[in-house]
């Protein structure tokens, strides 16, 4: 069975998830999802995997050919500590693919778009990047080196994936124990947040301790509430702006810099970082959390059942194509992926279509709910 064939049983256990949570919220009256964003959210999820379903080859080719000619040793599959070793020194090359998915530009244009969603629950967490084959590969050769089977590498890297999904929810408390040595929902509302007390912290995927370890961890703080997004907000449902809107800005600069080196600096410095001339001429504005409004154009109940209508639409072709996808021509997939694009573009454009007509007419502020706040 593939990877995008275990996607597919698995999605219905993220929809019924996804619906435990939203009664949940609703009964305890501090719901936490708005329509918009739980299907733009889950549409860039749908995208990343037809991304996926061209571009995994080329990764886990990079990763065969570095174990089969540079593996140190080769390590059987037949080992229950192979496995598990497996799982916990993938854990460690996320946390530093993470890590660097947050202070270098490069890398954070692709994982920036995980974070956009200014809300905070389990559609989130299938808001994934189409652009994390540029360099994601890099970060886990180090399995390679030591032997760890491509094998290994695809199964422990699902589990850790997956592991990751119910921790995107603001209907879980503190946990305790388990937060101190476990990725746990309070942990990772942290690694969402744009306070200045959280930025930048919380990168472990399953383990919370390689953050104890190498210094980035914080916890949740009752008296700072989390406030999501991120700090050059999206403003848009575009799935394609979604994930090269900074690639586009960091072009621009790069363009703009008259210093050769700054031109290279525009790319693997720490996010936001801009050359002093770029600055001087185009200034952009300081980010304020006072000031933050979440993106939120209003919709008509047309626009909702049609907005709802071509998610489903496109998300019934989404499955159909993963599970086959290894069946159909290059040709066939291609054509198949853009048909799908093409549904998720119109569900964002359908869900936008007020910001082009007026300014908002309802602004709500940015942020989320702490378990227990009203």
């Amino acid at each position: 069975m593939t990877g995008p064939q275990i996607i597919v049983l698995a999605t219905p256990v993220f929809f019924l998830l996804i619906a435990i949570e939203f009664l949940i919220g609703w009964k305890r009256g501090r719901n936490t999802y708005r329509l918009n964003d739980a299907l733009n959210s889950i549409a860039l999820g749908v995208l990343s995997q037809l991304v996926g379903v061209f571009t995994v080859l080329m990764s886990l080719g990079i990763y065969t050919l570095v174990f089969e000619h540079a593996s140190l040793w080769r390590l059987p599959t037949d080992l229950i500590l192979v496995w598990v070793g497996g799982l916990v020194f993938y854990d460690l090359c996320y946390y530093w693919r993470h890590r660097f998915g947050h202070t270098v530009a490069l890398f954070w244009a692709a994982h920036v778009v995980h974070h956009q969603s200014e809300d905070y629950n389990l559609s989130t967490a299938l808001r994934q990047t189409g652009t994390g084959w540029v360099g994601d590969w890099v970060f886990y050769l180090p399995m390679a080196v030591l032997g760890f089977p491509p094998l290994v590498l695809a199964i422990v890297g699902l589990v850790d994936l997956l592991y990751q999904y119910w921790v995107h929810t603001q209907q879980i408390g503190k946990l305790g124990w388990f937060d101190r040595w476990f990725c746990a929902p309070s942990n990772h509302r942290v690694h969402h947040a744009v306070n200045d007390k959280y930025l930048d912290k919380n990168y472990g995927g399953i383990l919370i301790i390689w953050d104890r370890l190498f210094g980035s961890f914080e916890p949740e703080d009752d008296a700072v509430p989390c406030v999501y997004g991120t700090r050059g907000p999206l403003r848009s449902w575009n799935p394609l702006w979604a994930n090269l809107h900074n690639y586009a800005d960091m072009a621009l600069d790069c363009w703009r810099a008259c210093s050769w080196t700054d031109k290279l600096r525009v790319w693997f410095m720490h996010p936001g970082w801009r050359p002093a001339d770029v600055a001087q001429r185009w200034p952009k504005p300081a980010f304020d959390l006072a000031r933050v409004e979440r993106f939120d154009p209003p919709m008509s109940r047309g626009a909702q059942v049609l907005a709802i209508v071509l998610f489903i639409a496109a998300l019934n072709a989404t499955t159909l194509f993963l599970w086959f996808a290894h069946r159909l021509t290059l040709t066939e997939q291609i054509a198949a992926a853009a048909a799908i694009f093409a549904a998720l573009w119109a569900v964002g454009r359908v869900c936008e279509r007020a910001v082009r007509a007026s300014v908002f007419s309802r602004k709500t502020p940015l942020g989320g709910l702490r378990p227990g706040q009203e």
